[in-house]
């Protein structure tokens, strides 16, 4: 661990670094996205965008099984980081012991209320007579059933890199993806269980996941400072944990708020609306996961040289990680732009709804750019500790701004005001994203 520590987080040139971390959970990313895709795909091709609207409205509330994962997952890796950083690793056991029964018992709750009040939920959500029999069932298996195996291996994957272990931690996300993408046609077409199949799959993915993060740790046991056992469970971290975990989770959380808001203002149009805007919000994840998959690679570089006081790198780590960001969305811009038509065509071949998401598609993906950098600047915040800073920007981002103008433009403009408002909300925060982050640096350099 000394070894990994010496040579990736302080002596390895910045971009070699950040590859080392940040490819192979960009690698992970983008299997967790195609295998999202994969679900969308094979249900779409039974040709009812009645399965597809469910599954559009059963996604977000499954997404926010992503806040859980962060407020444990990123939290306590950020700090495992800055405990590596400042010499302090023996206090790591502590922190990842919390975090790892912490997510047990919060997925437990979130799940069970979940399966109580999932038909309430889901009229909320927008779920029509004709399609709220298949979002039941999405949420009942990848929610209920499927919560705890989803959560805890998003935490562990956190904690693995935050000592470097990035290939270990992408390996069991990228086998859970690789594994639902096998499994969604064999069990939707191969055992006919029609749409039941995907969320089967995902559940059994994410369990798969799982178990294999759990023996990888029993075989690490005496090359790592994190444990999971009962006896080191500490609350002694609970505030540094949570300080930058509640932001992470906030990030996650409002974003579904707003991505279900999203779904219930175009359910006023009709399930094409919903299908269509469940189709584009899948691809549109495709380059926003790989810019997650930056942030979360980049993190335990960010945290480490932060703690141990390398400012100047720290800073390299973070400007190099945004201007790839930037490039590669650039990138995805101009193919779904391009590309659009033939994309939707791609998902589902019913005419109405495949025409609608080629104008959303090439709508949605002009955020895209500002988006990545926005975002790894409240990661890099994140990973300092700052979490304040963070939950401040988080708030105004997806609070305070996305949701109002979502109904503002909404009311305005209808269908097509909706899907603009993630580019209007990212151009008015560029500025105080940056400018937060120059005033940390500031007080940086002068504390320096």
């Amino acid at each position: 661990m000394k070894e990994v520590s010496e040579k990736i987080f302080e002596t390895l040139p910045v971009h070699k670094a950040v590859a080392a971390l940040a490819v192979p959970t960009i690698i992970s990313q983008i299997v967790s996205i195609i295998y999202n895709l994969a679900d969308t795909f094979f249900v779409g091709q039974m040709g009812d965008p009645y399965m597809v609207a469910a599954a559009t409205l059963a996604y977000p509330w499954f997404s926010l099984l992503t806040s859980l994962g962060n407020l444990f997952g990123i939290g306590g890796s950020s700090l495992a980081s800055r405990l590596l950083g400042g010499k302090r690793p023996e206090e790591i056991k502590y922190v990842s012991s919390f975090c790892f029964y912490g997510a047990i018992g919060a997925t437990f709750l979130f799940s069970l209320l979940s399966f109580c009040f999932q038909t309430p939920l889901l009229r909320f959500l927008g779920a029509s007579p004709e399609n709220i029999g298949y979002a039941r069932t999405y949420l009942v298996w990848v929610v209920v059933l499927g919560g705890i195996p989803t959560v805890i291996s998003m935490t562990l994957a956190h904690f693995l890199r935050s000592e470097g272990h990035a290939k270990l931690a992408s390996t069991g996300m990228m086998m859970g993806g690789i594994l639902n993408m096998l499994l969604d046609p064999i069990f939707i077409f191969g055992l006919h269980m029609g749409f039941a199949g995907a969320p089967v799959a995902t559940a059994l993915s994410n369990l798969v996941s799982m178990l294999f993060f759990i023996i990888r740790f029993l075989r690490l046991r005496e090359n790592t400072a994190l444990s999971f056992r009962l006896r080191d469970f500490r609350t002694k971290y609970t505030g540094e944990v949570f300080s930058v975990g509640i932001a992470s989770a906030l990030t996650a959380g409002l974003a579904n708020a707003s991505n279900m808001t999203i779904v219930k203002l175009s359910s006023g149009y009709g399930d094409v609306a919903v299908a269509a805007y469940g189709i584009v919000k899948k691809m549109d994840l495709f380059p926003l996961g790989i810019s997650m998959g930056l942030c979360q690679g980049v993190m335990p570089l960010v945290g480490y040289n932060y703690a141990s006081g390398d400012y100047r790198r720290m800073r390299e780590i973070s400007v190099f990680s945004w201007k790839t960001s930037l490039v590669m969305a650039l990138g995805f811009v101009v193919c779904y732009v391009g590309l659009a038509p033939w994309l939707m065509e791609a998902f589902i071949r019913e005419q109405a709804t495949s025409t609608l998401g080629t104008s959303l598609l090439r709508i949605a993906c002009l955020a895209v750019p500002i988006q990545a950098v926005n975002a790894l600047i409240i990661y890099t915040l994140q990973a300092m500790g700052k979490g304040g800073e963070s939950i401040v920007l988080t708030l105004c981002r997806q609070g305070l701004l996305n949701i109002p103008l979502l109904l503002l433009l909404n009311h305005i403009f209808g269908m097509y005001g909706i899907i603009w408002t993630q580019f209007v909300v990212e151009v008015i925060m560029i500025p105080a994203t940056l400018g937060m982050y120059a005033v940390t640096w500031r007080k940086l350099k002068g504390h320096g």
